[in-house]
């Protein structure tokens, strides 16, 4: 448009009426069609895939191409989400899988990471610094295996043509991203302090700069070994044994008894009919699928379209935040501890009408208010994809390593990151007065999978597919992802702008509302305005600004007249990724 303009009033630079044409044209230009000039949004016909990283979103879309499976495509994008993102995830920690295919059969694969076998409730002592960095906070890494089963069950492609892409990276390096470099900096004095981390990030004693090219040669060759001989060496073989030497080495706990006793679980998605859509979530240990769930139980009941001041929707949407965060620590793993009621609680439309008729529009309250007995854990960092394929087959898939670089450890003899997963445990450990004692169902125990905020989504309306949701972000998750829904069905907001709006956040303890406030990779300021903020300090909220949120990546299914929708894809401009599709 701007060329034609351009052109036009080149050649006759003193017609009034082109330059009066040049406005209307520019100035009918929506705020729609201004984002599918970002790289961020894209339309496609066939397949698309939003990932936090677009190299890995085009590995993912190659396969779509070749008639793979969304799965087939979750399977190489996780990979190499591994390898050019290893701060977030990676083979060396664990993820939820939803899985909806296009006849309607949908699963939850549960790879999330277990506590070794030598564990035990007081194996910190009360020190959560221990259970927070180092070889004692690792947990059984789960993803590689996880993959593996989906793939055994959905995957069309060859395992090798999918773990192909990532090894290559591996091998023959990656840039490192603004985004990555930004992880690296804050972790900067773990990096130094780890050799295996030191000698990937650093040349000659300092950190690796935006654009540097970072090889890791080791875990190429984990990589190849897992394409040539799929996840036995790493359970049960040659990789596993390094893998468990170096950890051995560095005071660690886990056993090879550990990764050959791992076992992934295929669970029954959280399904709910809320807002005239059918919800897909996560069921436990991911405490994701029910909260957001109860959320939209007590915010339907203001009716939709959801209407009225900023603030107001802000205030009644944490209000129901705080309350699923008062219930979410009731959750744990359902291998060790009966958790129906809770469940049934969270999923029931009475009950979040009961818990409607507790918030006020003009105020808020501090967190027993909101009925809850336990501290909170505080998860950490994660990466999400969300892929539909050309059958219509969708994969909402979140993964993590937990805190930025996992345990702060790099196995040298692997190449791999391992995670810091149990410092989402919850330990005994001495309070003051005024913090509620910690959450009994999350305590460890050997084999046990600790509480998540991850929040894999999939959304339905007639059985047909509507989107594809979820987002990074640690302890934010549940907010982010439930607003991005918010924001594109119930305020009516296009896809991108229904990512790309400032988000708020809320953890009830401690009290205070998060609200994003930060120039982001792409150089776009995303911050709520100064008028909001003052409209919810007066309903008593105390506001904390925060340079950070959550990553959302957003996949619609906009139907016209064709029997398949076209997809629209969207990855967060936050983290710098770009989606790809066909």
């Amino acid at each position: 448009m701007m060329f034609i303009i351009t052109l036009l009033l080149s050649k006759w630079p003193c017609s009034g009426f082109l330059l009066l044409l040049a406005f209307l044209l520019l100035s009918t230009r929506t705020s729609t069609s201004l984002a599918y000039d970002r790289r961020e949004i894209i339309k496609a016909r066939h397949g698309a895939v939003a990932t936090d990283d677009g190299r890995c979103s085009t590995i993912g879309r190659d396969v779509l191409r070749e008639g793979g499976h969304a799965v087939d495509a979750a399977v190489a994008a996780a990979l190499c989400l591994g390898v050019v993102s290893p701060a977030s995830s990676g083979i060396g920690g664990g993820a939820f899988m939803l899985i909806r295919t296009a006849d309607g059969k949908a699963q939850a694969f549960d790879m999330r990471e277990t506590a070794p076998k030598k564990a035990s409730e007081n194996m910190y002592a009360g020190n959560a610094a221990l259970k927070a960095s180092g070889v004692l906070s690792i947990g059984v890494p789960g993803e590689i295996a996880g993959l593996y089963k989906a793939w055994k069950q959905y995957g069309k492609l060859s395992w090798r043509r999918l773990v192909r892409p990532a090894a290559h990276l591996a091998h023959s390096g990656f840039k490192i991203s603004p985004y990555l470099h930004m992880q690296m900096s804050k972790s900067e004095s773990d990096i130094m302090s780890d050799k295996g981390l030191g000698d990937l990030f650093t040349s000659n004693g300092s950190l690796l700069q935006i654009g540097d090219i970072c090889y890791n040669k080791q875990l190429a060759k984990t990589l190849r070994a897992l394409s040539a001989f799929g996840i036995r060496p790493f359970y049960n073989g040659s990789i596993g044994v390094k893998l468990i030497k170096d950890i051995t080495k560095s005071g660690g706990i886990l056993t090879m008894k550990d990764l050959q006793q791992y076992q992934v679980r295929i669970r029954e998605p959280i399904s709910a009919d809320v807002m005239g859509f059918k919800i897909l979530g996560m069921p436990p240990p991911s405490a994701g699928g029910a909260s957001m769930v109860l959320i939209l139980n007590i915010l339907a009941q203001y009716g939709i379209p959801m209407e009225g001041p900023s603030s107001l929707l802000i205030h009644r949407q944490i209000e129901a935040l705080k309350h699923a965060f008062a219930l979410r620590m009731n959750l744990g793993d359902p291998d060790f501890i009966n958790i129906k009621s809770v469940i049934d609680d969270m999923l029931s439309t009475e009950f979040a009408k009961q818990l409607k008729k507790t918030i006020y529009d003009n105020m808020t309250f501090s967190p027993n208010h909101y009925g809850g007995k336990w501290n909170q854990i505080h998860d950490h960092g994660t990466s999400h994809m969300s892929i539909v394929d050309s059958d219509r087959n969708a994969v909402s898939m979140t993964s993590t390593v937990n805190a930025y670089f996992g345990a702060k450890y790099l196995s040298p003899s692997t190449g791999i990151v391992l995670n810091n997963e149990m410092d989402d445990f919850s330990i005994p450990e001495k309070r003051s007065e005024n913090v509620p004692p910690p959450a009994p169902a999350n305590f460890i125990r050997p084999g046990k999978r600790p509480l998540s905020s991850m929040t894999p989504t999939i959304f339905l309306k007639g059985e047909q597919l509507r989107a594809v949701i979820g987002a990074s972000g640690g302890a934010m998750i549940i907010a982010g992802t439930t607003e991005v829904f918010l924001n594109h069905f119930a305020r009516g907001m296009d896809p991108f702008s229904s990512v790309m709006a400032p988000r708020s956040y809320h953890q009830l303890i401690p009290n205070v509302l998060q609200y994003e406030n930060w120039t982001i990779v792409t150089g776009d300021h995303i911050e709520i305005p100064a008028t909001t903020r003052a409209a919810l300090q007066k309903k008593g909220h105390v506001l904390q600004s925060i340079a950070g949120g959550t990553i959302c990546q957003f996949v619609v299914q906009e139907f016209k007249s064709s029997k398949l929708g076209e997809l629209v894809a969207v990855s967060d401009p936050r983290k710098g990724g770009f989606p790809s599709g066909f």
